[in-house]
């Protein structure tokens, strides 16, 4: 069997495989610059790995290596050698429009007369990322878009695995600095693509789900569901990505807290959203149909320009047949949309690790069955799967309200002699839950029996 250093030399040896493949297979674009120095560092990784063999310093020279291999130096180049990509240049204008004109998006007529890259497909906080570049602050769109990346990772992780307690700030630290220098970050990063800050608010927004505790006097809401509710309004402020987000988790909220907290969870995380884009693009929302032609129209194809996201994934062939192909596609993603809702009525997500696997489920099949796809949008499933597994395994430990039957049932082996080896400290583990004052160790709520909280 493989120690853990040996896994994660395999690892980045599939990194690397993969940045080869980015570098052959790319196309004439920029992807390849970031392919070729990915995958030179992404092999320095693996083999620092192996000859460390085991030495904990083995770990922290491979990952900068990574990082340097995949982030740091493609960026440095592609910032200071190559000419703007799309992706950076439609967030710089977006920023220039944002402080001139209180809107990120041009107006229809001038829509009709640019082309592809006249749209800004995003919402009004996104375009925050070309502020900088837009007044002369040092530092590209890609250098803010890593930082804010990485400090989100970094409280994403601290979060996660403070859950259980005992967890050190450097195994955060750790974690974020791998996420950042995996492909699914450090691709997108480099080119400027900012999907990853989206993806780093979710999982934030579910780790402070996951660590919410019921409060004291019994009403089932505290400082992390504020902040989770918060952190989440902000990232549907920025795409539209994030709102299948909210959908799922306002059902888990309500499953595990009850209706009256998911609705004013909702309330919050839509009333987050709706005063940022107010305070921040007032002039968006006097030309509501440029909202809609850059973020809806134009995604779903039904502008004269195209997205050039093409990728052969089923919905973009289908549309490909004509007009009968493409309404085809979109009523086979809004089949999906249903699906997913019959879903969450039948089975809702009980944890905030089913939650976001129910929204990887969710977004794979939004983009499997969008007219307009890249396989670059998979980074959203492929990051919250990883996030879920890593809350399951150092997931929150379950704070329960216990039944009195299953302390008077292990009470009851121990005066008849015959408890199995687990059990006294199983009883010892219940009886150390309950509360210490006296009433009420003798009384639960029937109705609070057995909840947990994740």
């Amino acid at each position: 069997m493989l120690g853990r250093m040996g896994k994660i030399g395999v690892w980045y040896a599939g990194f690397a495989v993969y940045a080869a493949g980015v570098a052959l297979f790319s196309g004439p674009g920029l992807d390849h610059w970031w392919g070729t120095w990915a995958a030179v560092g992404y092999a320095l990784a693996a083999v620092a790995v192996n000859l460390a063999a085991g030495r904990a310093w083995g770990g922290r020279v491979a990952l900068a290596l990574a990082i340097a291999g995949a982030l740091v130096a493609p960026s440095i180049w592609l910032m200071t050698q190559e000419p703007t990509g799309p992706d950076v240049a439609v967030a710089v204008r977006a920023g220039v429009l944002l402080l001139h004109h209180g809107s990120p998006y041009l107006s229809p007529a001038a829509l009709a007369a640019g082309g592809w890259l006249a749209y800004y497909p995003y919402l009004p906080v996104m375009a925050l990322f070309g502020v900088p570049a837009a007044i002369g602050v040092p530092g590209d769109t890609q250098t803010w878009l890593i930082a804010v990346t990485f400090l989100l990772l970094y409280a994403t992780f601290r979060v996660t695995f403070a859950a259980r307690g005992g967890a050190r700030r450097r195994d955060a630290l750790s974690q974020a600095a791998f996420w950042l220098a995996c492909p699914i970050m450090a691709f997108p990063l480099t080119m400027g693509i900012n999907d990853p800050p989206v993806i780093a608010l979710t999982c934030l927004a579910l780790a402070l789900l996951a660590r919410h505790r019921r409060t004291g006097n019994g009403r089932p809401w505290s400082r992390d569901l504020l902040l989770g509710a918060l952190v989440l309004g902000v990232a549907c402020a920025m795409k539209y990505t994030a709102w299948p987000a909210l959908a799922i988790a306002a059902v888990f909220v309500a499953t595990r807290d009850g209706m009256r907290s998911a609705v004013k969870f909702t309330g919050i995380v839509l009333g987050a959203a709706a005063g940022l884009v107010v305070a921040l693009a007032p002039g968006a929302l006097a030309h509501p149909s440029s909202i809609l032609q850059n973020t809806l129209a134009y995604p779903l194809g039904l502008t004269t320009a195209k997205s050039p996201a093409a990728s052969p994934l089923p919905g973009h062939l289908i549309a490909s047949l004509g007009s009968g192909g493409h309404l085809a596609a979109l009523v086979l993603l809004a089949l999906a949309g249903l699906a997913t809702v019959a879903s969450l009525v039948i089975a809702p997500p009980a944890t905030a690790a089913a939650a976001a696997r129910r929204i990887a489920i969710g977004l794979s099949a939004l983009f499997l069955l969008s007219p307009a796809t890249r396989f670059g949008y998979f980074i959203y499933p492929i990051a919250l799967y990883w996030w879920s597994a890593l809350a399951d395994r150092r997931g929150s430990r379950s704070v329960a309200v216990v039944p009195l039957p299953d302390v008077i049932a292990a009470s009851g082996r121990r005066r008849r002699g015959d408890a199995a080896p687990g059990d006294r400290q199983h009883e010892a583990d219940l009886i150390a839950r309950l509360p210490r004052s006296g009433p009420a160790r003798r009384q639960v709520s029937p109705r609070r029996a057995g909840h947990t909280v994740a």
